[in-house]
This record gives C-alpha cells, sequence and structure tokens, in this order.
C-alpha cells in the first residue's frame, strides 16, 4: 500500500504508526477481529446497559464499522467512502493513562474518526489509536515485521554477572541469589498451598454467591420464556461477564421474542463465534451485537433442515462401512460449526462411493468412528472408537478397522465396566 510514497510521506506514517507497520504483511479477517478485542471490550453494547443512548449508538457504528471491514477484504476494492463513527469508549486499563482526554463521571467518553483506509492492517492500527488503545500486540500477529532494531541491539553477554558476597556486605545491596536459594527451600505443597488460600477462596465464594444466585435466575427465566433445553459456556468467563451476556439474550427477547422462539428445543452456547454447532447447538458470539444474532435466530429453520441433511449423510457413510456409527464426541473433536462438519462428511462420503469397500452389511454394528481433518493416519482411541481421517485411503482404512475392530470392542466393553 505504502512502497511508492515519497520520503516524507513516509516520515509523517513512521510517526503515526509503529516501526514495524511499513514492512508488515496484512492481516486477515480472522486477525483483524482479534487484534480488535481490546476496542470491542472497551465499546461493546452489552456494557452500557445503563445508558441506552449510548448504547444505541455504540451498536449502530459497530454494524457500520463491520460492513466497512467486510469491504475492505472484497477482491478489487481499491477505495472505499470515507466512513465518519462515533463510540463510547469504556475506561479500562490500557486507555486510563494520564495525558489522555477525561473520562465523563459514568466512566466513558466519546471518540469520532474518520475511516479511510485501504487494507485491514491501517484500519486496526488507527481505530485503536483513535481510542488510545495500546498495539503492541498486532506485532505478534505479524510474522514478517521489521526485525532490524532487535539485530541492531548490543548483544548482551550470555553469562550473568555473580558478584562476591563481600560486594552486597559492603554496599548493602540484596543479594537475589540467596532470594532463590531461600524460595526453592521452602518448596510449596499442597498442604501449605491450601492453608495460604483457604480463607481467601472462602471469603471470595461468599462475596459471589448474590451473583450467582442471579445467574441461576436469569438462566431459568431465560430458559423458560424460549423454552431452551439448555444455556451453556463455551469458555470460562466470569459470573458476572455471563450475567451481562444474559442480560443482552434478554433485551433481544423484549425486542424479538417470537424470532427467538425458533430455538424452541435447543441449547444456547455463549462462544467466539455465532452459528449452529456440528451437534446442533445455536451459538451466540459474544463479540456480536444483537443483528448478528437477530439474523441467526431468523435462519435456525435452515439450519434445521441441514442438520436433518447431515444426520442421513452420516447414515450412509454407516451403511457403506458396515454399520458402524458414525459420532461427533465434543470433548475429544475440534468445535466445527454445522456447515464445517457437513462438509467434512460430505468429501469422505464422495472417497467412499468412488472406492466401495466390500464390508459385509451389519458386520461392524456397535462400534462407533469419529471423522478428523487433521490427522493423516486411522488409529483406535482407548474408548473403543474408531479416529478416521477424512482424506485416509479407503483401501488402507479397511484394513485397519477389520484388524483393530475385536479390539475396539474390547476397549468399548472395559469403558462400560469402568462407569459401573
Amino acid at each position: 500500500m505504502f512502497c511508492h510514497l515519497r520520503p516524507v510521506r513516509r516520515l509523517c506514517l513512521e510517526k503515526i504508526f509503529p516501526h514495524w507497520f511499513l514492512s508488515s504483511r496484512a492481516l486477515s479477517g480472522a486477525e483483524a477481529v482479534n487484534a480488535l478485542r481490546p476496542f470491542y471490550f472497551a465499546v461493546h453494547p452489552d456494557f452500557f446497559g445503563q445508558h441506552p443512548r449510548e448504547r444505541e449508538v455504540n451498536e449502530n457504528s459497530l454494524k457500520r464499522l463491520s460492513v466497512y471491514l467486510e469491504n475492505l477484504q472484497k477482491p478489487g476494492s481499491k477505495s472505499l467512502k470515507p466512513t465518519q463513527l462515533t463510540f463510547y469508549v469504556r475506561e479500562t486499563e490500557q486507555n486510563s493513562s494520564e495525558g489522555q482526554e477525561p473520562f465523563s463521571t459514568s466512566g466513558f467518553r466519546a471518540v469520532k474518526f474518520t475511516l479511510h483506509t485501504r487494507d485491514l492492517l491501517s484500519t486496526v492500527l488507527y481505530i485503536l489509536n483513535s481510542c488510545s488503545l495500546s498495539v503492541e500486540h498486532i506485532q505478534s500477529l505479524n510474522t514478517n515485521v521489521c526485525s532490524q532494531p532487535l539485530k541492531e541491539a548490543k548483544r548482551m553477554p550470555d553469562r550473568p554477572i555473580k558478584w562476591d558476597k563481600s560486594y552486597y556486605y559492603f554496599t548493602g545491596f540484596k543479594d537475589p541469589h540467596e532470594d532463590l536459594e531461600q524460595v526453592s527451600r521452602m518448596e510449596t505443597t499442597l498442604t501449605s498451598w491450601l492453608d495460604n488460600n483457604g480463607k481467601s477462596a472462602v471469603r471470595k465464594l461468599k462475596n459471589s454467591l448474590p451473583l450467582r444466585k442471579e445467574l441461576d435466575r436469569l438462566k431459568d427465566d431465560l430458559s423458560n420464556q424460549l423454552q431452551l433445553s439448555d444455556i451453556r459456556w463455551q469458555r470460562g468467563w466470569g459470573i458476572a461477564h455471563r450475567c451481562s451476556q444474559l442480560h443482552s439474550l434478554g433485551r433481544l427477547a423484549q425486542q424479538n421474542l417470537e424470532t427467538l422462539k425458533n430455538a424452541k428445543g435447543c441449547t444456547i452456547i455463549f462462544t467466539d463465534r455465532s452459528g449452529m454447532s456440528a451437534v446442533g447447538h445455536v451459538m451466540l458470539g459474544t463479540m456480536d451485537v444483537h443483528h448478528h444474532w437477530t439474523k441467526l435466530f431468523e435462519r435456525l429453520p435452515s439450519y434445521f433442515d441441514l442438520r436433518r441433511r447431515l444426520m442421513l449423510l452420516e447414515d450412509q457413510i454407516s451403511y457403506l462401512l458396515g454399520g458402524i456409527q458414525v459420532v461427533y464426541i465434543e470433548e475429544l473433536q475440534p468445535v466445527l460449526t454445522l456447515e464445517e462438519y457437513y462438509s467434512l462428511l460430505d468429501v469422505f462420503y464422495n472417497r467412499l462411493l468412488k472406492n466401495r469397500i466390500p464390508f459385509h452389511p451389519r458386520s461392524l454394528r456397535g462400534l462407533k468412528m469419529i471423522l478428523n481433518s487433521d490427522r493423516y493416519a486411522p488409529s483406535l482411541h482407548e474408548l473403543g472408537h474408531f479416529n478416521i481421517p477424512s482424506l485416509c485411503d479407503p483401501t488402507k482404512l479397511q484394513w485397519f478397522i477389520l484388524t483393530k475392530a475385536q479390539q475396539a470392542r474390547d476397549n468399548m466393553k472395559r469403558k462400560e465396566e469402568w462407569r459401573c
């Protein structure tokens, strides 16, 4: 983007952006979203529940920003129309330093800026700088950033200097090696750790009980209102963060109750992206705003149809492989959306059709297999199911399953005995 700029122009850019910007590679869409996490955390509408006007401004601006970022990623998009945005930015650890515009008594301030950038990297940097947020984490996303300053730094000696104990005696300085020796002698055991932290844990648990009760109440109310099977969280967010997410879903239910009733009987999972999971759970991305969630709930009937087609595809694979059951185990497989898992099954099914494997019908009934895209050779899990790569050679697959079938049954029998 900036490779043919005049020297004066280049000097101006170096004052605005970090030293590594001019030699860094372009960001992908996923990397841009990840780099903007501090920004989303500072402006997300869920944190402005008591300030409806500011929440609405941020929600509308996030929609426009999402459109701007999508257009940047379209092929052939050389120049976009300047987009002026206004955000109310919450005070966080990153933007609370001195020398910046003071925050209001409510803990946020208004930030206005105009986007007229040509690539994702400069857009992300411009947004973070406009909101006084750190950009240091972006350098780690760029594997080709300029490393020259590191090479020019003076090489430090490999062996640290160790002074004689008389130096510390006469100067009064503390000997760091002596402190390390004392720490190593005081080895922490489980019992000592529990003694040191037990009271603090009890106090924190007692203080969190009211909020935990509020979380249970919100979860029960929403589950009953929308007739949900369950509400879960994929990550270990704190209780306050979970309550905020449920409040956000509750506000959406007040605005679009009929649309949200499409999720009747489903399990809702708060996670990093919106969609439907491979097992049919409704995934709500915590970084998305209400209109993204609304679109997802509107599309649920089409997801249910795709889910039925997926189950039919699993049955067809099972028929070709002698009755072995195709399963998806959430705890042992990577998190996949419904579309991703259907595509994986479809590729495997088409390979089986091209290379008919002569399994005796129903000879493998009672056995189970999971399909993986990140494996190169089939394997047998200790719990008794087969791990099958989607691109596995059908001939090798047949030999492997037939030779390991009895061991698989023994492993499954042992697993049932452990449960008893």
